[in-house]
């Protein structure tokens, strides 16, 4: 892939998240819930905006995660469930899930489901 077409990508990705910006923010009762996903790994913060602080933060790079030799979905609902055991235990139950101006499919959509079914609300 050339440089020209990565930086076609990265400007259409910013695009798309600044879009979503716009819209969502988080407070201290909602925070929001932020993907950001690489080739390789994936991170999850739950960030009070109006505070500018990062609450709650997972990632694959995490010890108990990182171990598993598993498909890249399946660590991303690990992330996704591990978030929201830390959340819960910060007393945040309910948060704006922010996708960072990804699709949500594929680890992004797996991320999500794995912090719903631990206990998350969004």
């Amino acid at each position: 892939m050339t440089t020209e077409m990565k930086n076609k990508k990265e400007i259409r990705r910013q695009k798309i998240k600044m879009r979503i910006r716009k819209r969502i923010s988080g407070t201290d009762e909602r925070p929001r819930l932020s993907v950001f996903r690489s080739n390789k790994q994936i991170y999850a913060q739950v960030i009070d905006d109006l505070k500018g602080n990062t609450l709650v933060a997972a990632s694959s790079m995490e010890k108990e995660i990182s171990e598993q030799k598993l498909p890249k979905t399946d660590i991303a609902k690990m992330v996704g469930a591990a978030l929201a055991k830390k959340a819960i235990a910060a007393g945040i139950e309910s948060v704006v899930f922010d996708r960072n101006g990804y699709l949500y499919h594929g680890r992004v959509k797996a991320l999500a489901e794995g912090a719903r079914e631990a206990g998350l609300k969004f």
